[in-house]
């Protein structure tokens, strides 16, 4: 049974298109008469300003004291490295195998309470094993319906804020409270598109006024409501990994090129399952693609070499709405030299490509 986000009504009026993500019914894309559709919010994300209802993602809190260190002993990245107010991307890998339970942001309130933001599907299983986990003292708490996730992203985002009465003055990764009209949020200067952004936490009965807010100034500048199609072309032309694809049970950070989320120096789940994959250099190594014909590649897609040897699978591929062409993530059997020529078979259809390095477009973030 699906469960809906507090602005399902608005999108089933709008005539989204929707979908399942991770239980929860979200939408793909909004209708193409109103201006809509994947290429269109994509591009109004690239060019001005979109923003998304992201409200399925799981909210977690980690409260009491040493909330911080025990979370410090379970994820890959230092917690220690940051201040109060600012947010850190992170993995939690299963102890035993390395693989990935989730990818999630984690934000530092303080050394005795940090909010978790991981995906919709696997929230249960993080707050599952950080309750089994957690010493005595410390409160896990599932919050997946006491707030509410906004993504507005885009080059003219600071000028929507601005508009609704918000100085902008966060770094890349940090978040302060705000008020919209009276109603309290979190303002996070995050994003999952590559383009300067905030994601933002409401209470979960006043979405609806904050995204209407929100919207009136947005189409005002030329901006678009988007879906999670938009969302997803967007993360893939920037090389940004999405769970059960990229990162997954029987893929590490290790082989998806996420090294840089893990903190060496400290101990963390499954150190020591990478530790060894990364010191025997023969696992798996993500790297982006570029088509250079005809073709778009798709999830499971082979990438093969000139003798039709399959040397990799593609784990996420679509158009570029920016590049124009066909675009992919693959996990090769081994790291390739970027500008390498492969194949992609596309449906037997052998289709040329070259390793690139990511991101594939050009990044605004900071």
């Amino acid at each position: 049974m699906s469960q809906y986000s507090p602005l399902h009504e608005f999108h089933k009026t709008a005539g989204a298109k929707l979908a399942d993500f991770g239980g929860w019914e979200m939408p793909i894309e909004y209708p193409a008469a109103n201006g809509g559709g994947v290429l269109n919010e994509h591009q109004a994300v690239r060019q001005a300003v979109g923003v998304f209802d992201v409200s399925h993602l799981g909210k977690v809190t980690v409260q009491g004291e040493g909330a911080l260190s025990f979370l410090n002993s379970v994820l890959t990245n230092d917690l220690r490295r940051l201040r109060d107010g600012q947010a850190q991307y992170n993995l939690i890998c299963d102890p035993a195998t390395g693989g990935v339970i989730d990818d999630l942001i984690a934000y530092r309130f303080s050394e005795q309470e940090v909010l978790l933001i991981p995906n919709a599907a696997n929230a249960a299983e993080v707050v599952k094993r950080l309750v089994t986990a957690k010493p005595a003292g410390i409160e896990i708490r599932d919050r997946h319906r006491d707030f509410s996730v906004l993504a507005l992203q885009g080059p003219k985002s600071n000028e929507i804020l601005n508009g609704l009465g918000i100085s902008v003055d966060l770094e890349y990764m940090s978040f302060k409270k705000a008020e919209i009209e009276g109603l309290e949020i979190t303002l996070c200067r995050t994003g999952y598109t590559g383009e300067l952004g905030y994601e933002i936490l409401t209470r979960w009965n006043e979405a609806l006024p904050v995204w209407n807010k929100m919207l009136t100034l947005i189409k005002q500048s030329g901006g678009q409501v988007a879906g999670l199609g938009a969302r997803d072309t967007l993360r893939t032309e920037m090389g940004y990994p999405l769970h059960g694809h990229e990162l997954s049970m029987q893929i590490t950070p290790v082989e998806a090129s996420a090294g840089w989320a893990v903190a060496w120096e400290k101990e963390f789940w499954g150190k020591d399952v990478l530790l060894r994959q990364k010191a025997e250099k023969t696992h798996r190594t993500l790297q982006a693609l570029l088509i250079t014909d005809r073709g778009i590649p798709r999830a499971g897609m082979k990438v093969l070499n000139d003798a039709g040897e399959q040397i990799g699978e593609v784990t996420s591929g679509t158009f570029s709405p920016t590049l124009k062409t066909g675009i992919a993530l693959a996990l090769m059997n081994k790291k390739l030299d970027v500008e390498s020529e492969v194949v992609v078979d596309v449906r037997g259809r052998s289709s040329r490509a070259v390793v690139k390095r990511a991101p594939l477009v050009a990044s605004h973030v900071k």
